[in-house]
């Protein structure tokens, strides 16, 4: 156990997060994300919710400062709608540590696919939130 960093943080995401270059990017993906399709490096943090890991990992990540929305998320699929109490727990747990980041982009499912593909890393999740995904991108630490 180190100080100062959540038990939230296994040592493969701690390693991950420290390997990563400004703006290079993580997904934060629900437990229904086909990850695996999509990236070849995914870590499992099974019974974990977006909002909690979010908590835990900003203060240890900085959000990339040089792009307009170092955010995003998937926009709702055609006839769907989102539950706009996903963004907000998110945005609360975001604002945290990052209290004035950009808005978060909503991006189509094909184009967040594609981000998806050349992500540093995927991070399996145990949230059940429907269209739950979110992409960070690094910034420069201070």
């Amino acid at each position: 156990m180190l100080k100062g960093i959540s038990p939230l943080i296994s040592p493969e995401l701690l390693a991950v997060l420290s390997r990563m270059g400004h703006g290079d990017e993580i997904v934060l993906a629900d437990a229904h994300f086909p990850g695996e399709s999509f990236n070849g490096n995914v870590l499992r943090a099974d019974g974990l919710r977006i909002p909690d890991l979010l908590q835990a990992i900003l203060p240890l990540f900085e959000l990339d400062s040089y792009v307009p929305h170092p955010l995003a998320m998937m926009a709702a699929t055609e006839g769907d709608t989102l539950d706009p109490e996903v963004e907000n727990s998110y945005l609360k747990a975001i604002h945290v540590s990052n209290p004035d980041v950009a808005p978060i982009e909503r991006i189509d499912r094909f184009a967040f696919y594609e981000r998806t593909k050349s992500a540093f890393a995927v991070v399996m999740t145990g949230e059940t939130a429907k269209y739950g995904n979110i992409i960070l991108k690094k910034g420069v630490t201070a």
